[in-house]
């Protein structure tokens, strides 16, 4: 591939820094493009959008807050339009399974006519390390809406290797490629898995949607983030998404990274010491 720049849209989150090291050790120039850079992107601002993208020729896309929101197929598509007019010949869009949102954001990638690989993510192994999930699992105790559906969850570091190879091999343009870690879990065995890696008793309890969404209040969650995660939750997370998939296999040619790898891999750095 030509050594074009390509941007990255979410430079600087979970699967987004992940890729900017990767294509900057390849020796690729990479563009991050968030609130924070010069020029800014936002996307609630679409002035922001066209000064982002000029000069690149692909871009990688990872949407904030997720593509489950009511607003999020519009601007992909209007997003997707921008990158064609100011030039991009190829989008990689971070969607995720089994939701409707996302699926109509992919839609609407496709329907712009500009090249596009679909990365549909499973849930990150690293929610446990670098989101949500860490300051529970730091004092002891993850409580959780979820029960006995499982999840094959998805290493960060194989999304942003898949992410790597759709950018720089024009084999994997139009195509759709299924993220999933190699087994499914309960979010139950995550955690004891978390505890066993980390060395100390960690707790998992299953608590009530009205539960959860009053302890995020009460944290000060807001409310937006509470909604989104209600129906992550509530219509996601009901076994759709169990079935262990291919795409890390077939797009990079290796085998996806187990949760215990991660998780021994997560303990060793100490993030979840008490």
């Amino acid at each position: 591939m030509q050594n074009s720049e390509i941007v990255l849209i979410g430079g600087s989150g979970k699967t987004g820094g992940r890729i900017a090291a990767r294509l900057e050790e390849l020796g690729l120039p990479v563009r991050k493009a968030s609130r924070s850079t010069t020029p800014a992107f936002d996307w609630e601002d679409r002035s922001t959008w066209r000064g982002a993208l000029e000069g690149a020729a692909s871009a990688y896309v990872a949407f904030q807050p997720d593509l489950a929101v009511s607003w999020a197929a519009g601007s992909i598509g209007e997003l997707s339009r921008i990158a064609l007019e100011c030039g991009l010949q190829h989008i990689a869009l971070l969607s995720g399974r089994g939701e409707e949102g996302a699926q109509r954001s992919e839609e609407a990638v496709k329907a712009s006519g500009i090249d596009c690989t679909i990365l549909r993510a499973s849930w990150f192994c690293q929610n446990f390390s670098e989101g949500a999930f860490l300051e529970p699992l730091i004092a002891g105790k993850l409580q959780l809406p979820a029960g006995d559906i499982s999840e094959p969850f998805i290493d960060a570091g194989d999304i942003a290797d898949a992410a790597v190879a759709a950018l720089t091999d024009a084999r994997h343009r139009n195509r759709i490629y299924e993220l999933t870690g190699p087994r499914a879990l309960t979010f139950r065995e995550a955690v004891r898995e978390i505890a066993a890696a980390a060395g100390r008793p960690i707790a998992y309890e299953e608590v009530s949607m009205a539960d959860f969404a009053a302890g995020l209040s009460a944290a000060g969650t807001p409310q937006p983030v509470i909604a989104l995660l209600e129906e992550l939750f509530g219509q996601v997370l009901d076994g759709r998404n169990s079935q262990v998939m291919s795409g890390v296999t077939d797009i990079l040619g290796r085998p996806a990274t187990d949760f215990s790898h991660y998780a021994r891999r997560a303990a060793a750095t100490g993030i979840w010491s008490a």
